[in-house]
């Protein structure tokens, strides 16, 4: 093979400064003239010859680049150097080139969170690191949340917490997210989710609204997550603002206010409807203080045995089905959770008052005049006594529980102390009736199934 010979030399010039004249003068007699150059600009020019024996005959030979220069002077770039297109390295900015701390967030309620994220549950849109939806949000976690709290653009595990305070777990509020940032490995794990109320008074699992394979989803998940559970932080959006009937909800006014009780007097204002996340387990707000003591003046304060207060309580939720119920509601329409017109009766002093002996749910007729009890729950005994090979006294509580609510189609026999398919089909199929898919109806009674099988 024949190696390619490379040859230095200065193209002919017609420059006549005086420069360039002295060394065309000087050129015969020094060899070294031809690789001076210009005084004001030097070039070198690579020619490469017999290619054709490297590359193989019939190959076109590409020109070879010319060397660059390096600067004139230090830090000085070159000015035939290739601009960057990108900028150096800067803490997050937000629009308008300020940084995120300085960014005027937008401002957005709790309700309107849980709106936003409950629209593309509804949708099922798919999970995608580079998709984009209809709202221009990116389709992965972190672009979810980034939607949820219509912050100005797609953000990722490793910026949310800029637009946002760190919380502890007792504090935690519809809306507010629970991230992890695998700080060694960001794209191994890092994941965030919206939380959407805690499902129990044990505040062991919660509802969480997240983007995640294969679609957008809503699900009951035991805290803090599935896996990496310690690691999840829970953190509250800095632009979040009260509900609108926040600077207007009166504490209870007296008689000097025009009224005697929770309901407002003649001429006063009721108190808007504050959206149904105030409500519900894991809500703790002046708005349940003031449903409360609006259920209470209308017949509801057998259910409670102290309060009402301001975090939300099985107590609350079976004085709403009470009064949802005097006004004949069944069904979905009387769930004990109060919508825009429970709220519009109770708040106008409209509607039928709770009758006496009247339970919600619990089923209990009671006499006239007297405190309806609720049922005792027995405690919960632990996942570990619902698992296959598992034998115990629980496995057959639960059974005869199943078939006293109906659930009981799948025993061919027993139910008995071993757990089988037949016990886990039977509580899939109660599950599912509580409006629970995926793991949250994987047949294995955790302590809210359990709470609300026992009912």
């Amino acid at each position: 093979m024949v190696a390619p010979v490379f040859e230095e030399f200065e193209p002919e010039s017609d420059c006549e400064c005086p420069g360039c004249v002295d060394r065309r003068r000087a050129a015969p007699a020094s060899p070294a003239a031809g690789i001076i150059g210009h005084p004001a600009a030097h070039r070198t020019v690579v020619i490469a010859a017999a290619a054709s024996a490297v590359l193989g005959a019939g190959h076109a030979v590409p020109a070879l680049a010319a060397p660059q220069q390096a600067p004139d002077r230090p830090g000085v770039p070159a000015d035939d150097g290739p601009q960057t297109p990108q900028g150096s390295k800067a803490p997050l900015h937000g629009p308008g080139g300020k940084p995120a701390d300085t960014v005027k967030l937008p401002t957005t309620t709790r309700t309107e969170i849980i709106d936003r994220a409950k629209k593309w549950v509804a949708a099922k849109v798919p999970y995608s690191m580079s998709a984009y939806w209809s709202d221009g949000y990116r389709q992965d976690c972190s672009g979810f949340v980034s939607m949820a709290w219509k912050l100005p653009g797609n953000e990722w595990t490793g910026s949310l917490h800029q637009y946002a305070t760190r919380i502890t777990k007792e504090q935690l509020q519809p809306g507010d997210m629970l991230l992890f940032h695998n700080l060694t490995d960001p794209t191994n794990g890092s994941h965030v989710v919206l939380f959407g109320g805690w499902t129990d008074h044990t505040h062991g699992y919660y509802i969480a609204y997240e983007q995640t394979r294969p679609n957008t989803r809503r699900l009951a998940t035991p805290y803090a997550y599935w896996t990496n559970a310690s690691k999840y932080v829970p953190y509250r959006y800095k632009g979040l603002v009260a509900e609108p009937a926040d600077p207007s909800v009166p504490a209870v006014p007296g008689k000097e206010g025009g009224g005697d009780s929770a309901n407002p007097g003649p001429g006063a204002q009721a108190p808007p409807y504050p959206g149904r996340a105030a409500f519900g387990p894991g809500a703790d707000n002046k708005h349940v203080t003031l449903l409360g003591r609006l259920l209470v003046e209308r017949g509801a304060k057998r259910f409670y045995t102290s309060g009402p207060g301001s975090r939300w309580s099985d107590a609350d939720r079976r004085a709403t089905q009470a009064f949802q119920q005097a006004q004949g509601w069944r069904g979905a329409d009387a769930d004990g959770l109060p919508g825009p017109l429970t709220w519009s009766l109770l708040t106008n002093g409209k509607g039928k008052n709770i009758v006496a002996g009247a339970s919600g749910s619990s089923g209990g007729s009671g006499s006239a005049g007297a405190p309806a009890q609720p049922p005792r729950v027995p405690a919960y005994p632990g996942r570990g006594m619902f698992r296959p090979g598992a034998d115990n006294a629980y496995v057959t509580q639960l059974g005869r529980q199943l078939v006293k609510k109906g659930f009981g189609t799948y025993y061919t026999k027993g139910p008995g102390p071993r757990w089988g398919e037949a016990d886990r089909r039977g509580v899939e199929a109660f599950q599912r009736t509580q409006g629970w898919r995926g793991g949250a109806a994987d047949g294995y009674p955790g302590p809210e199934t359990w709470r609300r099988l026992f009912s």
